[in-house]
C-alpha cells in the first residue's frame, strides 16, 4: 500500500525522532560497531577468499537477507529497478501498452492495451515478437524485451513480428506513447438491474475513476453493484480514502496511521459528500486482496455499507516509505501500521508465516480481538478482513491445469481466432460440442501427461513398502488401483470438460475483445459474482448481512 506525500513518499510518512539522547548514542555506537566490523569482514573475504568475489552481488544479498530478517515489505531498490516501481506506484510508463511473455524460447504479445499504440498498429494477441530495433531478442528474457519496449513517449521503435499461421514476418514501426495502465479495466452490466466494476490498483486518480465507474452503470439502469477487489494488491493511501468516501458520508472515519512518533500518528476522514450512500453494493474479496484494498473493504464493512462475499484477505496492515540513498537507490521501509473504523489492524500477527497462495491461513480465535461494526456486529483483527458470505474457492483438476501451464489454451485460442473471423459477445459465447470435439482432436498430438494426487501417494506407499519387505504382499493390489487410475485419467477430457471448457472460452474470447472478453466471459461461472448476485437479488438475504444477529 502506498501513499505520496511531501518527498515522494509511500503511505504515511513516520519521520524518525529522537527518545532520549543516552539511548540513542548507545544505539548508534552499536550501529558504528558493526559497519566497522561488517566493513573488516567484507574486506577480509574480498582478500582471501579462493575465487572472485563480485562486489555489487554480495552486498545486494547481504542487504536483502538483512532487510528479509524485518518484513517481507521492507526492500532495497537499486538505480537499476527505479523505473519498474515508479511505474508499480504510479501507473505510467513510456512504451507500446502491451503485456508480453516468453514460452519455448519466443517472445509473444500476451495482451495490448486497447488503444494503444501496440493496439491501434493491430499487435495482437499471440503474435510473435522477433526485433526490436534490429536486436534479435529470441533468446532474452522477458524483463530485458520489456526494457527495449520501454522508452521516452514520442519516441519511435520498430518491430519484426510474426503473426500465428503465418511463415513470414512483417515490419512495424510505433510512436511510444505515456501509457497509463487503467485502475478500472473494465466496468459493465451483468443484467439489467446490477452493474459490476473491477478495480486492479490504487495508482493516481483511482477515486476518479471509479466515480466514473459508477455513474456510467447508474447511467446505464444498475440498481445495484458488484465491486470487485479480488486480486487487487493496493497502492496510494489517499485513493483507498478517495474510494472509501464515495459509498460512506462526510466526516466519517476511514483510517488511522500509527507508528514510533506520536505527533505523526494521523487519521483520515472522508471529506466529501458521498456518491451513493444507499445503492446495494457488493464487494468481491480474495486472499490476494491486499493493503488499500484491504483498508476499502473494511471500512465497508465496519460501517454495514456493502455485504462481503468471496474469500478472507491478504492482511497487510503495514504503513511504507521510502527514503533516498546514495547512488539514486532508495530503500522502501515499513514505518507504521494502520487501523480501520472499527479499530481493528488487519495485519496478519505471524506475517512471516503463510500459505502457499500468500494467504494467512487459519488463526485461533484467542490470538484475535474482537471488535464491533457500526451496527453491532462482531469482526475481528489480525489476518485480514473476513467475508460477510465466504465462498469456496473452485480447485481445478490436473489435467485442467496442465494444458494451462503447457500454453495450450493459448495457442488453441489463437487458432481458433485464425479460423473464426468473428464471435457472438463475450457474455453469449459458448463452444458447442463439435468445437470442444475439435480441441480434444488437437490435443491428441500434444504432451498433456500428469501426475495425479493418487499416483503420487500409491509411489510413495510402494517405495514404503519395499523398505519394508512388504512390496511382494501389496503389488497386485497396488497394479490393480493403477490400472483403474489410468483408465480414469483417459477420460479426463470429458469428466472435466465444465472447467477446461470454461477456460478455453475464455481465453478464445480475449481474442476478440481483450481484456473486456475475457473478464465478461467468466460472468456466468465464476462462483463469487454468482453468490453476489444471489445476495443481491434477495434483498431481505442482503440487510440480514448488515444487521447484528
Amino acid at each position: 500500500m502506498y501513499k505520496k506525500s511531501i518527498a515522494g513518499l509511500l503511505v504515511g510518512v513516520v519521520a524518525l525522532g529522537l527518545v532520549s539522547f543516552k539511548t540513542d548514542s548507545e544505539k548508534y555506537f552499536e550501529i558504528a560497531r558493526n559497519l566497522d566490523v561488517f566493513a573488516t569482514l567484507f574486506k577480509e573475504v574480498n582478500t582471501y577468499y579462493v575465487d572472485d568475489v563480485p562486489p555489487a552481488k554480495i552486498m545486494r544479498t547481504g542487504i536483502d537477507a538483512m532487510l528479509k530478517s524485518l518484513d517481507p515489505y521492507t526492500n532495497y531498490i537499486p538505480e537499476d529497478d527505479i523505473e519498474d516501481f515508479r511505474t508499480m506506484t504510479t501507473g505510467q510508463y513510456g512504451g507500446i501498452g502491451a503485456v508480453i511473455g516468453s514460452r519455448d524460447g519466443k517472445v509473444t504479445v500476451q495482451m495490448p492495451y486497447e488503444n494503444s499504440p501496440a493496439h491501434k498498429a493491430g499487435l495482437a494477441i499471440g503474435d510473435e515478437i522477433l526485433k526490436i530495433n534490429g536486436v534479435d531478442v529470441r533468446a532474452k528474457s522477458t524483463e530485458d524485451v520489456s526494457k527495449l519496449l520501454k522508452g521516452q513517449a514520442n519516441t519511435s521503435v520498430k518491430l519484426d513480428v510474426r503473426s500465428y499461421g503465418q511463415t513470414k514476418s512483417r515490419t512495424i514501426e510505433l510512436m511510444r506513447e505515456n501509457i497509463i495502465v487503467e485502475n478500472v479495466p473494465y466496468y459493465g452490466m451483468i443484467d439489467n438491474e446490477i452493474g459490476y466494476f473491477q478495480l486492479s490498483g490504487f495508482t493516481p486518480d483511482a477515486g476518479k475513476e471509479v466515480k466514473m465507474a459508477v455513474q456510467k452503470l447508474k447511467e446505464q439502469g444498475a440498481k445495484k453493484i458488484i465491486f470487485d477487489l479480488r486480486g487487487n494488491p493496493g497502492g496510494l493511501l489517499h485513493e483507498a480514502v478517495n474510494i472509501s468516501n464515495l459509498f460512506v458520508d462526510k466526516g466519517k472515519d476511514i483510517v488511522s496511521t500509527k507508528g514510533k512518533v506520536e505527533e505523526w500518528n494521523k487519521t483520515y476522514k472522508a471529506l466529501d459528500e458521498p456518491l451513493d450512500k444507499d445503492i446495494p453494493l457488493v464487494v468481491l474479496t480474495s486472499s490476494r486482496s491486499a493493503s488499500a484494498s484491504e483498508i476499502v473493504a473494511g471500512v465497508m464493512q465496519d460501517y454495514d455499507r456493502a455485504v462481503l462475499v468471496g474469500e478472507r484477505t491478504f492482511g497487510k496492515g503495514l504503513v511504507q516509505v521510502t527514503r533516498p540513498l546514495s547512488y539514486n537507490s532508495q530503500l522502501k521501509v515499513t514505518t507504521a501500521k494502520y487501523y480501520i473504523p472499527s479499530g481493528r489492524c488487519i495485519q496478519a500477527i505471524d506475517y512471516a508465516h503463510r500459505n502457499e497462495d500468500g494467504s494467512v491461513g487459519k488463526i485461533a480465535d484467542s490470538l484475535r480481538v474482537a471488535y464491533k461494526t457500526a451496527a453491532g456486529r462482531i469482526v475481528y483483527d489480525g489476518g485480514g478482513v473476513s467475508p460477510d458470505v465466504e465462498v469456496e474457492q473452485p480447485t481445478y483438476s490436473e489435467i485442467t491445469k496442465t494444458i494451462a501451464v503447457k500454453g495450450y489454451f493459448f495457442d488453441y485460442a489463437n487458432k481458433y481466432k485464425a479460423e473464426h473471423p468473428s464471435i457472438p459477445a463475450a457474455k453469449e459465447f459458448k463452444l458447442t460440442d463439435a468445437e470442444y470435439k475439435k480441441f480434444v482432436a488437437y490435443l491428441t498430438n500434444k504432451d498433456v501427461s500428469y501426475t495425479t494426487a493418487i499416483e503420487a501417494e500409491l509411489k510413495d506407499v510402494a517405495e514404503s513398502a519395499k523398505e519394508g519387505k512388504h512390496y511382494d504382499d501389496i503389488i497386485a493390489e497396488l497394479d490393480a488401483i493403477k490400472k483403474k487410475v489410468s483408465h480414469n485419467k483417459s477420460n479426463d477430457l470429458t469428466r472435466f470438460r465444465p472447467e477446461i471448457q470454461e477456460m478455453l472460452e475464455a481465453e478464445i474470447a480475449s481474442r476478440y475483445y481483450l481484456q473486456k472478453g475475457y473478464i465478461e466471459s467468466s460472468f456466468d461461472d465464476d462462483p463469487d459474482i454468482l453468490m453476489a448476485k444471489q445476495v443481491l437479488n434477495d434483498p431481505a438475504k442482503f440487510k440480514s448481512y448488515l444487521k447484528m444477529n
